[in-house]
This record gives C-alpha cells, sequence and structure tokens, in this order.
C-alpha cells in the first residue's frame, strides 16, 4: 500500500509541470522548445486578436493567478496588464525575453514613434530569446537545469539552419527589395535579409485616399510584387492597392503558429518562388 502511495504521490508532484504565461503564441512555441516536458504555457494573445487592445478573459487570469513565470516581449499589451498580473499573483515573476537584443526600428503608430515590438520575426533574434528563456528556467527549476541547456542547443542549431535556408531563398533577391505590408511588423526580418517594407497604414489608420493613390505610384515604381496583410488587422486598403497593381494580398501573421514556416513563406513570396 505505502509501495502504491509513493508511485502515484511521485507521479502527481515528479512530473508536475512548471506554469508559464507568455502574451504571444510564438513565445509559446520558443519556451516549448526549451522546456519540454516540464512546462505548461499558456498564451494571453490568440491567434486573430490584436495586441494593441487585447483583453484577457477571466479563464487566462485564472492562469496567470497560479503561473510561476510570465515572459514578457515588449508589447504594448504588456504595459497595461503587467502590473495587473503581478497586483494579482504576489509570487508571480515576471521575466523580459527581449533583453540583450538590439531594438534598433521604430514605427508610427497613431502619432507617435514607438519601438517595433516584433523581434521575433528575425531568428537571430531568436537565438537570444532562446538563451533568456533557458536562464529564466534554469533558475527557477535547477533540477532541470542539463535538460534546458541541451534542448537549447538543439533548438539554436534548429534557428541557424533556419536562417540558412532563409538566406538561401532571397539569395537572387536584390539588396534593399522593398515588399509591401499593411501594418509594419516586419521589420527585423527586412533588417536581418537586408530588404525594406512599405507600410500601407499611416500612424496606425487605414490611409486615405490621397495617401492611397501615393502609395499606390510608390509601389509601382519599386515594383512591389506582393502585399503581406495580417489576419489581426484590416486589408481594405492593401486589396485596393493589390487591384491596381494587379498583384496579391498574401496573409501572413508575426503572431502565426506556424512560426518558421511563415517566414519561409515570406521570404519565398519576396523572391518570387512557388511554395
Amino acid at each position: 500500500m505505502k509501495k502504491l502511495l509513493f508511485l502515484i504521490l511521485f507521479t502527481i508532484f515528479g512530473f508536475a509541470k512548471m506554469p508559464v504565461v507568455v502574451s504571444v503564441v510564438p513565445e509559446k512555441i520558443f519556451v516549448e522548445k526549451i522546456g519540454g516536458d516540464y512546462v505548461e504555457v499558456s498564451v494571453m494573445i490568440p491567434v486573430g486578436s490584436s495586441p494593441h487592445t487585447y483583453e484577457p478573459k477571466t479563464s487566462q487570469m485564472i492562469k496567470v493567478s497560479k503561473a510561476q513565470l510570465y515572459f514578457s516581449i515588449g508589447l504594448e499589451f504588456e504595459e497595461v496588464w503587467l502590473d495587473k498580473f503581478a497586483n494579482q499573483n504576489k509570487t508571480l515573476k515576471i521575466i523580459d525575453i527581449s533583453n540583450d537584443i538590439n531594438k534598433s526600428i521604430s514605427v508610427e503608430h497613431h502619432g507617435e514613434k514607438e519601438l517595433d515590438p516584433h523581434i521575433w520575426v528575425d531568428p537571430i533574434n531568436v537565438k537570444q530569446i532562446a538563451v533568456n528563456i533557458t536562464k529564466a528556467l534554469s533558475l527557477e527549476d535547477k533540477s532541470h537545469t542539463a535538460y534546458y541547456e541541451k534542448n537549447l542547443k538543439i533548438f539554436l542549431k534548429e534557428l541557424d539552419a533556419l536562417d540558412a535556408k532563409i538566406q538561401s531563398i532571397l539569395k537572387k533577391t536584390a539588396k534593399e527589395t522593398n515588399f509591401m505590408v499593411f501594418h509594419p511588423a516586419w521589420g527585423y526580418f527586412a533588417k536581418r535579409y537586408k530588404l525594406k517594407q512599405l507600410a500601407v497604414e499611416i500612424e496606425g489608420k487605414e490611409p486615405k485616399m490621397r495617401a492611397l493613390i501615393q502609395l499606390i505610384k510608390k509601389a509601382k515604381k519599386e515594383k512591389v510584387q506582393a502585399i503581406f496583410t495580417q489576419p489581426e488587422f484590416s486589408d481594405k486598403s492593401a486589396k485596393i492597392i493589390a487591384k491596381d497593381l494587379n498583384i496579391a494580398v498574401i496573409k501572413a501573421s508575426p503572431l502565426s503558429q506556424n512560426w518558421s514556416e511563415t517566414l519561409i513563406e515570406l521570404a519565398k513570396a519576396i523572391a518570387h518562388k512557388k511554395s
């Protein structure tokens, strides 16, 4: 009987997963790559929702109240909610996994310049994110440090392979090639691979007709071949431009569950390569 009780307790406590909360789906991918069997990751902002306006549901706040770690990444959502999460869960440790990344790209949002938070669209940035996650998990759960570090090495190799694949796809693409986006979320991707993104939205809003006409002229001059839109934002203006230029509107979200595949498809579209 005692032996059976021991086995039950070992099963419950020996394999208990660390409850972790993240802001967006790509973070979940990264944390699970490192934490594997020892983490249970909850996402605050579901795919298809805007990080600028999303409000957590009651069920999500319950997850926060039970979490040990919250991995933040510099989103506007976090500026509003992190203090509330900390007040709800006094033992919650909030870790900024964007530390030690050069945040050099700013965007216009509602008339103000702000740092582009989408650092994870650059696979090399994700290498530092992975290191930061590994450090945090190892500090919180020292008994599995070797496991986390082993997973880190594997993931870093995967990221190098992803970077190499994207470079290969874009090998014959001219430097400073322009691609058009509605919401300027791909700046770090563009910087890494020496491309330029042209944003359709102006100060976080749909452009008015005069600005739209100027965008169409610029897109023609720059020989833009595709416009990328996100499910989180309207694509009305993008469709107008695409129709005038007779080019494709491609749905691609930096919040995608298929994070690495999205980056590859983005590169292929810019390089005019078929999937």
